[in-house]
């Protein structure tokens, strides 16, 4: 049977009408005002980072310049330091300009941003936005960046204020069955509509949720994210305008991890938000790790095999720290501190278990036909292995352990199609409208 929001959304796609999620969770459609793609704000960070990538760039050619001078041998050792002389003076001419003008271009256009009203923003902006952020986050979060997305819980596109006055204006009819979303990496909120079809808005139709969902720099280490969202639920349990009786959990890609890592950070917090935990949903996330990001080292060390080739394995490194943690799966501080990211060879975790008393459940995707063949293993859902989904691992303190009941693979099916696909909602809507029973954790 068709989802009414199917329904609809396909008819005001017809139409050229767009359809919105209320905030109550239903679908009403409309013919938007389309905001400018672009904010003042967001031309000075992208002139930052323009700056950035020349700085880097000269740092980059100098690099191969002074290699190819000082002649090692082809798998010798890179030569130390810069180049000297007047050629040194020149790369350090280049560099130096360059933020010169960047200082005098950023602060013109700061001026600028603080005299221009911000636009809505729109679901092609936020999309580029959150690309950047997948790939740059860190970077973009460590130097002030303005495009460095802030953490907040949206409806809408829109950011929620979460004193409990605010929440009664923006929530008239909140509910006692919250469901927070998180998306997964280079993604953001809106993303959680796809195909007309939005995993929330559909479990608040069916089940009587209030649907609200998480936007994050997902190029942050996913253990900052994680522990930044446990602070966040803890503020909006204490806020809610209504009693809460459950909270459920779903995360799409990295947006899994980043609950593990919320639910780990909140115990050694003694947060209360774990005492109104009753479920988590994970669809489509690398517990164990993600192949393309494992192949990214091997780039990176091929690259460093030989002093002529190594100044372009810059470019490879400068992807993100939340892009490196997803190579095995971290999820605390503990799994990456003290070590170089880049340089990671071999699974050093430590054990992140499921918070007790939470009824979990996985969705992994196959793109091949059939889900028990060696193609199938392989290839996953085109970006995380079935088996890192399901939560499975050789070490018993690793694996999640979940019943067959709570595991579910799907078939012809990428990493996306997870979003979108009926069998993935249907297994989902009968895990989610479960009555929890002694499964609930008590408040601690």
């Amino acid at each position: 049977m068709t989802h009414p929001g199917f329904a609809l959304a396909e008819r005001a796609h017809t139409r050229g009408m767009t359809p919105i999620t209320r905030l109550d969770g239903s679908i009403a459609t409309g013919r938007l005002a389309q905001p400018l793609p672009i904010q003042a704000s967001d031309i000075q960070g992208l002139a930052q980072l323009a700056v950035d990538a020349v700085v880097g760039i000269t740092g980059i050619v100098e690099a191969m310049h002074h290699t190819i001078v000082s002649a090692p041998a082809v798998f010798g050792t890179p030569p130390a330091g810069r180049t000297s002389g007047i050629t040194g003076l020149v790369y350090g001419a280049v560099r130096g300009s360059t933020r010169l003008v960047g200082t005098v271009v950023d602060r013109a256009l700061k001026t600028a941003a603080r005299h221009t009203s911000a636009a809505n923003t729109s679901a092609a902006r936020d999309a580029v936005i959150a690309a950047l952020n997948g790939v740059w986050g860190d970077h973009l979060a460590d130097t002030g960046n303005p495009l460095a997305i802030p953490m907040s819980l949206r409806v809408a596109g829109r950011p929620l204020d979460l004193a409990r006055r605010s929440l009664v204006q923006s929530i008239p009819h909140a509910r006692s069955r919250l469901l927070v979303l998180v998306h997964g990496l280079c993604m953001n909120d809106r993303q959680w509509t796809r195909n007309g079809h939005d995993h929330g808005a559909a479990l608040a139709h069916d089940l009587g949720y209030t649907p609200l969902y998480l936007h994050y720099n997902s190029g942050r280490h996913v253990s900052h994210n994680g522990r930044e969202l446990a602070a966040l639920l803890e503020r909006l349990l204490a806020e809610w305008p209504a009693p809460i009786d459950e909270l459920v959990l779903v995360g799409h890609s990295m947006g899994g991890l980043v609950i593990r890592s919320a639910c780990h950070a909140a115990e050694g917090a003694r947060h209360g938000w774990l005492g109104s935990l009753t479920r988590l949903v994970f669809l489509g996330t690398p517990h164990h790790g993600a192949t393309l990001e494992r192949g990214g080292r091997y780039v990176d060390a091929l690259f460093g095999a030989s002093p002529y080739s190594a100044p372009f394995a810059r470019i490879g490194k400068a992807r993100s720290a939340g892009i490196t943690d997803l190579r095995f799966g971290n999820v605390q501080d503990a799994d990456w501190t003290g070590r170089d990211r880049h340089r990671q060879k071999h699974d050093e975790r430590h054990p992140t278990p499921l918070p007790p008393g939470v009824c979990a459940y996985v969705v992994a995707g196959c793109v091949a036909k059939r889900t028990d063949g060696v193609r199938a293993r392989l290839l996953g859902d085109g970006l995380v292995p079935v088996s890192s989904a399901l939560g499975d691992h050789a070490d018993p303190a690793r694996d999640l352990g979940l019943a067959k009941s709570h595991r579910r693979i799907v078939a012809s099916a990428n990493h996306w199609d997870l979003l979108d696909r009926a069998d993935v909602y249907r297994a989902l809507r009968g895990w989610v409208g479960r009555v929890p029973g002694s499964a609930r954790r008590p408040q601690t």
